[in-house]
């Protein structure tokens, strides 16, 4: 490495997973053409990478912040495109990092034409914020891991359904609660069950849930919001509109519709499964399938009985739809969704939709996915959407869902039962 050449972090090497920091290099000679490049390795030992050739200015320095790339995984002015632009060294793998305690640790780096390495630097992105407590939840039905905020609060809570099979993922829990939230990651199916055995699908689980939360000394009382992905869209809907207490749902990516699982409450079947035509699912030239036509439409005279009475929900709705998923059509669910609410006369939802962004909508900075293994499909499925739109979409979407959580969260709580 070179004695002279520095290459930065600011404000510092260490921060959290969602969190911007501003790359620089200085020393190099003036309009020296460098590539700069990233690597990380995840907790399936795949490794992501990616780089970008950049021109130093006169005085030897660059800022990603500022400065151009002018090939390699981007081009253009992209202060975090070594970052949201790496790909992994196999196909068709997604970043697995979902253990909270452990940070994401990136190796950035500067090079010579040549290859040889001037300067580098580690990045330890973290997934839990200084003072964040994490407790393993094991409560007759109800596995998961609570995130709780330093401090007194009190705090809205958050039920968070992200799953990553059948088991819990704790990044977008660990970060909320880095935010000052209150949340509670839990799995989808019975702690009794495996995911391959699950025939089944039953509300009272997230019940017994959303009370383990309402009674954590720092939650602020006034009902719980509820945040979801894909498949857990459709339970997120389920549970606002069967279950009281809950006053704020962010749905991203889903179906308007049970789907794939029978859904149960009390011994009693709710809604049953909108299902899939496997003669749908179409190949393509990656190796990964394309399932978008696959999931029959809720729209269908013979699906109605699927569809979730999201009229009945008190709970606000924040819809978020990517327009190039290709899991399914989530904006075209979104524009069912909306018709039922004003059909019934109701004003309580806001929509996101982002053009060119995929399926997986997940906290910001970590690397697109466009194609990954479906733990339903047991195959590679192209998710769809463009990396840098949906990299784009990653960061405006966690803002915006923080406010709309914050902002219908810690009202007066009211007494309510179940709307059955």
């Amino acid at each position: 490495m070179s004695s002279q050449v520095r290459l930065l972090l600011l404000p510092g090497s260490r921060c959290l997973f969602d969190e911007a920091v501003r790359i620089k290099v200085s020393g190099l000679r003036p309009r020296q053409l460098v590539n700069m490049a990233a690597r990380v390795t995840d907790e399936k030992r795949v490794v992501f990478s990616s780089r970008a050739w950049y021109k130093a200015n006169d005085d030897g320095e660059l800022d990603l912040n500022r400065d151009i790339s002018l090939g390699g995984s981007y081009v253009g002015v992209e202060p975090m495109g070594l970052l949201w632009s790496m790909t992994p060294d196999k196909p068709h793998k997604r970043l697995q990092k979902v253990r909270s305690l452990d940070p994401h640790v990136v190796t950035f780096s500067v090079q010579e034409e040549g290859g040889s390495t001037l300067a580098e630097v580690h990045s330890e992105r973290s997934l839990i914020g200084p003072g964040v407590s994490r407790k393993l939840i094991e409560q007759q039905n109800t596995r998961g891991v609570l995130f709780t905020p330093p401090g007194e609060g009190p705090f809205p809570a958050v039920l968070d359904l992200y799953t990553l099979g059948g088991g819990v993922s704790e990044k977008r829990a660990s970060l909320l609660a880095s935010r000052g939230f209150v949340v509670l990651a839990v799995a989808l199916y019975r702690y009794s069950d495996m995911p391959e055995n699950v025939q089944e699908i039953h509300l009272d689980c997230f019940e017994e849930a959303i009370d383990i939360l309402r009674k954590q000394d720092k939650v602020c009382q006034g009902g719980v919001g509820v945040i979801s992905l894909s498949k857990s869209g459709d339970l997120a809907l389920s549970i606002a509109s069967y279950l009281p207490s809950v006053k704020a749902t962010v749905w991203i990516n889903g179906c308007c519709a049970n789907t794939l699982l029978p859904l149960y409450y009390r011994g009693q079947q709710l809604l049953p499964p909108l299902m899939y035509d496997i003669s749908k699912i179409t190949p393509t030239e990656s190796g990964a399938v394309n399932i978008k036509q696959a999931l029959f439409s809720p729209r269908a005279p013979q699906n109605q009985a699927t569809l979730i009475p999201i009229e009945k929900a008190e709970s606000q709705f924040l819809f978020v739809a990517s327009e190039a998923d290709l899991n399914w059509d989530s904006r075209g669910f979104v524009s069912q969704m909306v018709e039922r609410l004003q059909h019934h006369g109701k004003k309580n939802y806001e929509v996101l939709s982002y053009s060119g962004a995929g399926h997986y909508l997940e906290p910001p900075y970590g690397p697109y996915c466009p194609s990954s293994v479906h733990s339903l499909v047991k195959k590679p499925v192209l998710w769809g959407g463009e990396a840098k739109c949906h990299a784009a979409a990653e960061v405006h979407l966690w803002g915006k869902l923080q406010e709309f959580l914050r902002r219908h969260l810690c009202q007066e709580p009211s007494n309510k039962t179940s709307k059955l």
